[in-house]
């Protein structure tokens, strides 16, 4: 072993054991690595910074938008329905059923791109089952890569294959993978379901937000808004048939704020102003008004109101505001401002000194500290946050702000990925056109982007690509892997898979599946041209065994973007994983000596 080889195997201990101890973040250790590498020398400068080029990078760059323009438009908040569905009974059942569609979904396609598109509804189901979201995370980012080893759609079994092909043998088809991981798939699944998840930390990220029907149901019961709702039926005479909503002009007449339409038996959340009353509809109102008022309008009161839950939808939305100390509102009234009409938003309460106020409200002056309960469409709740009269205390990350932009995002996104599953054009290419044509589209805006960015496992990735560099460059990995394969070349069949889904596994965590894949290709073929081993059989071991990146979040680029939002540490993968990687160790094992003669 010559000296840079010393040198790097001493920064590959280092690094390790700051990231156990936990000392430092995991971004910072890698800026770190990559300032030490660039400076010591042990890699050129041309390639210091080469791993913010890296299709892994790019590919996780453009995923994050393409996930942020799903979630915009409701794709991702169907998808979670989806799962929920599928996981109601239990967690367990939701840990599994998590698992089974991030598996299903990246036979088909690039983890990075699977776990990308299912973060944000993963998310979203973790809010509304009331489910820690670090019960889910690791089970998708491990779902995605247990099925990445049924299938040669995968980077490393890909590899594995091109590797037979040039060497004159015959290569890996399409399905060779599934008899040993199809099995591999449903085990590690039902341990992710039963065993994993009882070690998953409890609490995960303190940054998740509420679900949105626990902060709808508390925005309810704190206004009082049960007390207060009322449902008014329009009969076929009344005056405000056939006119819309601004016309008939309830709040200010009769001091009624119309929340909600029923028509048809579709209710209506917060109708814009243009809509146009018909005879029989029924007409969600706050606050109250005599009897002959009513008679005089044509309404008349119906004994059901429905739930204050029936107040939002995916896209519209409660949400809570206070006047800011230098407000222009300060000292005016809702009818002086045109709030209505600035803000396309329905004032339903106003809090102030410890009480909700629900009587009048147009005609009340506002003032410093008031709290504002309002109902609208998400975007523009979500404008809210700009305006320097109102400060919105809390929004909903569940919200679709471009429900319309719905079809068109979902036939992008499914059009990117079925042209990346093809692997006709590099996947960070097509990944990252997919992203620009939604931010051409409009389905989602360039700052909205940037905010929803995975930066902190960009920087990870990228800083410690130089590391792999050098353990490739400096001789480190040749070294450990011809000797270790020196001790037992001669031994039984089954021993020499174990070492090289051994170093298979050793190489991942530090060089990635790809990289570890390239390293031991040849080392596979040489050991079988001087054993006499299948080297199909041999290909296969190590091929499944770059896929063991279960123990550390280093493994794949998946762990590292699921470890911020699931608030993980390092020993969570080791505690989850380690089981996980014994068990598919075994499986694989199994499988090469049914299917392949190992």
């Amino acid at each position: 072993m010559n000296l840079s080889s010393l040198v790097v195997l001493g920064i590959t201990l280092i690094v390790g054991g700051l990231l156990v101890s936990e000392r430092l973040r995991p971004d910072l250790i890698a800026l770190m690595v990559m300032v030490v590498l660039g400076l010591s020398g042990l890699v050129p400068s041309r390639e210091v910074f080469s791993g913010f080029s890296s299709s892994a990078v790019i590919t996780i760059l453009g995923i994050s938008i393409i996930s942020t323009g799903l979630q915009q438009t409701g794709v991702t908040l169907r998808l979670g329905q989806f799962m929920r569905r599928l996981g109601h009974q239990s967690e367990a059942s939701l840990v599994l059923a998590v698992t089974l569609v991030s598996a299903s979904l990246s036979l088909f396609m690039n983890n990075i791109a699977a776990v990308g598109v299912l973060l944000p509804a993963v998310m979203s189901v973790a809010r509304q089952s009331n489910t820690p979201p670090s019960k889910l995370l690791i089970p998708l980012a491990y779902g995605t890569i247990l099925g990445g080893m049924a299938t040669l759609l995968t980077t490393s079994n890909i590899i594995a294959s091109g590797a037979l092909r040039e060497a004159g043998l015959q290569p890996f088809g399409l399905l060779d993978f599934l008899p040993i991981g199809g099995p591999i798939v449903l085990i590690g699944s039902l341990y992710l379901a039963f065993v994993g998840r009882r070690w998953l930390p409890q609490e995960g990220s303190a940054l998740t937000p509420r679900s949105i029907s626990q902060l709808s149901a508390e925005l309810a019961n704190l206004y009082h808004l049960h007390e207060h709702l009322e449902t008014l039926e329009i009969l076929p005479l009344s005056p405000l048939a056939n006119r819309s909503i601004v016309e008939s002009d309830l709040a200010n007449r009769i001091g009624l704020t119309i929340i909600g339409v029923l028509s048809n038996g579709e209710l209506k959340p917060a109708p814009p102003k243009s809509y146009v009353l018909s005879p029989g509809d029924r007409l969600l109102v706050e606050g109250h008004c005599d009897p002959a008022t009513l008679e005089t309008l044509g309404l008349r009161r119906s004994p059901v109101t429905p739930p204050a839950s029936m107040l939002i939808n995916e896209s519209v939305r409660l949400a809570e505001v206070v006047i800011t100390p230098r407000s222009s509102l300060i000292g005016r009234t809702l009818k002086d401002t045109h709030f209505r009409e600035k803000y396309s938003l329905n004032v339903i309460s106003i809090w102030r000194e410890g009480r909700p106020l629900h009587a009048d409200l147009g005609n009340i002056p506002l003032a410093v500290g008031d709290a504002l309960l309002v109902q609208g469409p998400a975007d523009r709740i979500r404008m809210l946050r700009e305006d320097t009269d109102l400060i919105l205390l809390e929004e909903d990350p569940d919200a679709v702000l471009r429900p319309h932009k719905y079809p068109l995002a979902f036939w992008i996104t499914l059009l990117t990925l079925g042209i990346a599953a093809l692997g006709v054009l590099p996947v960070a290419e097509v990944v990252l056109a997919g992203a620009t044509l939604l931010l051409v589209t409009h389905c989602l805006s360039m700052d909205e982007a940037y905010r929803n960015i995975e930066w902190k496992a960009l920087f990870l990735i990228a800083g410690m690509w130089p590391l792999s560099i050098a353990i490739r460059t400096s001789g480190l990995s040749d070294f450990v892997a011809m000797h270790m394969i020196d001790l037992v070349g001669q031994s039984a069949s089954i021993l020499v898979a174990l070492t090289l889904i051994l170093l298979a596994l050793g190489f991942t965590q530090l060089l990635g599946g790809q990289v570890a894949a390239l390293v031991l290709a040849p080392l596979a073929l040489s050991t079988a041209a001087q054993t006499g081993l299948d080297a199909r059989g041999l290909m296969m071991a190590v091929a499944l065994g770059c896929s063991l990146a279960f123990p550390t979040p280093f493994g794949h680029p998946v762990n590292i973007m699921v470890m911020s939002s699931g608030g993980y540490t390092f020993k969570d993968y080791v505690k989850i994983g380690t089981p996980l990687t014994l068990l598919v160790l075994l499986m694989i094992l199994v499988g090469l000596k049914l299917f392949w003669g190992i």
